[in-house]
């Protein structure tokens, strides 16, 4: 049986946050597809081992820019390298947990830039190019927390839902240019993120890690974490040209975790 093929071969794609975990796996997807992946972290010695994981087992050349993408001088050296991507994967690390007691402006400011300001600064950059060109899809990873607050993120769901509302609107706007802007709601996935924030919560009842992993498993309906391989293959079919009657969507990938009906 013939793989689907996805319309994005040659087309351009700046994948952020891309040397490990989710943002690793779609650019993981988008090159095996045919895309030419350009991928930004801030750690260079992880960054260049990703790239060359992709280059290997996709035969796909792989750009890599070594940047803090929600600085200004990272977005300005990842445009650089990549000034007119057709495929936009906006991504960032997620705040810490915590009460947000102990969270100052600062705190909130951080958050706010990673994960809403970032995203838009990006959009704003590249969505006319996209529309001029009559292809664009753009992807943000956000957070299950969007439709389901987690108590421990409280940065990540303002932030996060900050970006989903502005999303809502200009989604409309460009789709009538074949131009598509989605957000990937992932709930638990293997993650180095998983980890850490499941480590902050055992610490903080006295419980052991694997204690606490154990019982987020079990709340699963799937009684597993994701596979950061599915959720990088559900972020290449966004980016596809068969996806372009999908805009504005906030697609949950958690493995039935999130109790409702719609």
């Amino acid at each position: 049986m013939a793989c689907m093929d996805l319309g994005i071969r040659g087309k351009a794609a700046l994948v952020c946050a891309a040397s490990k975990g989710l943002g690793k796996a779609c650019a993981f997807s988008l090159a095996r597809e045919g895309a030419r992946v350009t991928i930004v972290a801030r750690g260079a010695e992880a960054l260049e081992a990703a790239a060359e994981e992709i280059r290997r087992a996709t035969g796909s050349p792989v750009i890599t820019v070594a940047a803090d993408i929600t600085s200004a001088a990272g977005r300005q050296a990842a445009l650089a390298a990549c000034p007119a991507p057709d495929i936009l994967i906006n991504n960032a690390g997620g705040p810490p947990p915590g009460d947000f007691r102990e969270w100052g402006l600062e705190a909130w400011m951080a958050a706010l830039t990673a994960n809403m300001l970032t995203p838009i600064e990006l959009i704003k950059a590249t969505v006319d190019g996209m529309i001029e060109r009559r292809f664009g899809r753009i992807v943000n990873i956000t957070s299950s927390a969007v439709k389901a607050p987690i108590d421990i993120l409280g940065l990540s769901n303002g932030a996060r839902s900050g970006l989903t509302g502005f999303v809502a609107g200009l989604a409309r706007k460009t789709v009538a240019y074949n131009v598509t802007i989605n957000n990937l709601l992932p709930g638990a996935f293997e993650t180095d993120r998983l980890r850490s924030t499941m480590k902050k919560a055992a610490e903080a009842n006295g419980r052991s890690l694997e204690q606490v992993l154990d019982e987020r498993r079990k709340a699963i309906p799937a009684r597993r974490f994701g596979d950061p391989a599915e959720f990088g293959e559900a972020c290449a079919f966004l980016c596809s040209a068969q996806a372009g009657y999908v805009t504005g969507q906030n697609w949950l990938l958690d493995g039935g975790a999130y109790p409702g009906t719609f």
